[in-house]
């Protein structure tokens, strides 16, 4: 698990920026992650070898001075609680402010590092003005420009000698990991309980019971894995409480660090737009899916009701919509360990390696037989295709103008892989690349 770095400091000192301009060090997923509330965001970066979260902090004063201290007081807490260092911004144009003066008051009282970074600091000039900084009481400040990029660098050398060279173990390393992800209040906790046999979770009528994400091994009828259930993900105006950011940030990186995501649905509900975005969150970080769909037993069924259902969401969840998908009732136990055992064969597909032979043999008279549309009278030819040396399902596809390859030819090509291999559950990648 990755260090986590907190920005924090009063409104419109550049936090926000800084954050993009940490998250440009690598290309990385960058969202406002759903359920969180309006400029709160969460990244991941790197410097000089080593992997860290940021948090963005802003956006957390309202209303006048008079309610100041109870509202920074909270939300620094909040961010001492989760993170291994703090970045302090303050603004250089404005100058020392009494809010700043706050701010460092509550985070002296912490024995985690923290950087005092003196933002809008755009030229030589400037770095004097910065002297008056001085008087929060910190050893050190670093003048930086968030939006050039000047005097991050030392900052950032700075900061990570702090998160050490120990390496978190994993103690089910090489075992699958599966995250139970979804809604509030859609059985999350009370389908775990019923895999384990036991009272893992709290459960209640309460949406939001569950806020850390929960690790169990389960090792039964011949299989172990690791079981994760997450808080519930709530959409952004639902969000009222910091607490809450927290949890659903914990929440996506459950879904970052796992094999396979069991988006879970309530039946009466079906699929609804934040069930999309933690849907997308999976698909982008290319991890296995199974969609279960929870209090099946509450709904009143026709001949045709599974099927019409079962539409509905592969509509909504094209063009990636080779998905499993399977009926639950987490209370009168009906098809949970079907839902289980699809994660597992879920989980098979995305460790799937194909041997270039068999590819070959298999893909290329597919292709020969219908081959890419021709472009300005000029034939593309597909001569070979490989499977990448990744974690995950990648190929490379060999031509002698892969540049006019569009779209739905390669979609073509990855149904086709689909079709003769098996990757049900699983986003895969297709590369065409020249000859």
């Amino acid at each position: 698990m990755s260090n986590i770095v907190a920005l924090v400091g009063r409104p419109n000192v550049g936090k926000s920026t800084l954050f993009n301009r940490l998250l440009r060090k690598r290309e990385a997923i960058v969202d406002s992650v759903a359920g969180v509330t309006r400029d709160r965001h969460y990244g991941q970066s790197d410097w000089n070898g080593k992997e860290f979260t940021v948090i963005d902090t802003g956006g957390y004063i309202h209303g006048s001075d008079d309610v100041f201290e109870g509202e920074i007081r909270k939300q620094v807490q909040l961010a001492l609680d989760e993170a291994q260092a703090i970045i302090f911004v303050v603004d250089n144009q404005i100058g020392l402010t009494d809010m700043d003066k706050e701010v460092a008051r509550l985070l002296q009282k912490t024995e985690k590092p923290v950087f005092l970074a003196v933002n809008k600091v755009d030229d030589s000039k400037q770095v004097m003005d910065a002297v008056e900084f001085y008087e929060l009481g910190f050893e050190k400040y670093y003048t930086i420009s968030a939006m050039t990029g000047g005097g991050t660098g030392d900052l950032l050398d700075d900061m990570v000698k702090e998160f050490g060279d120990e390496v978190h173990e994993d103690p089910f390393e090489g075992l699958p990991r599966i995250t139970i992800a979804g809604r509030p209040n859609v059985g999350k906790s009370t389908f775990t309980n019923v895999l384990l046999g036991e009272e893992r979770n709290i459960v209640t009528d309460v949406a939001g019971t569950t806020r850390d994400s929960i690790e169990t091994l389960y090792n039964k009828f011949g299989k172990e894995f690791v079981l994760i259930d997450t808080a519930g993900m709530r959409r952004k105006s639902r969000v009222d409480e910091d607490l809450e950011f927290y949890s659903v940030m914990r929440s996506v990186r459950a879904i970052e660090d796992c094999d396979v995501v069991i988006l879970m649905l309530d039946a009466e509900r079906g699929i609804e737009s934040q069930d999309m975005k933690i849907f997308q969150i999976a698909q982008r970080n290319r991890k296995g899916m199974v969609i279960v769909v929870n209090k099946w037993d509450l709904m009143e069924k026709e001949t045709n009701t599974m099927r019409d259902y079962e539409r509905i969401i592969r509509n909504k969840i094209a063009p990636f919509d080779d998905v499993p998908i399977v009926f639950i009732s987490s209370l009168t136990k009906q098809r949970i360990h079907k839902a289980i055992d699809t994660a597992i064969e879920v989980y098979e597909n995305r460790s799937k390696k194909i041997k270039t032979s068999k590819l070959n043999e298999v893909m290329l008279p597919i292709i020969q037989a219908t081959p890419p549309p021709a472009v300005k009278g000029k034939y593309v030819k597909i001569k070979y295709v490989t499977q990448l040396p990744t974690h995950t399902p990648q190929f490379a596809f060999f031509a002698n103008m892969p540049k006019y390859i569009k779209e739905p030819y390669k979609r073509f090509i990855e149904n086709q892989l689909r079709k003769e291999f098996n990757f049900t559950g699983v986003p895969i990648e297709v590369y065409f690349r020249q000859k």
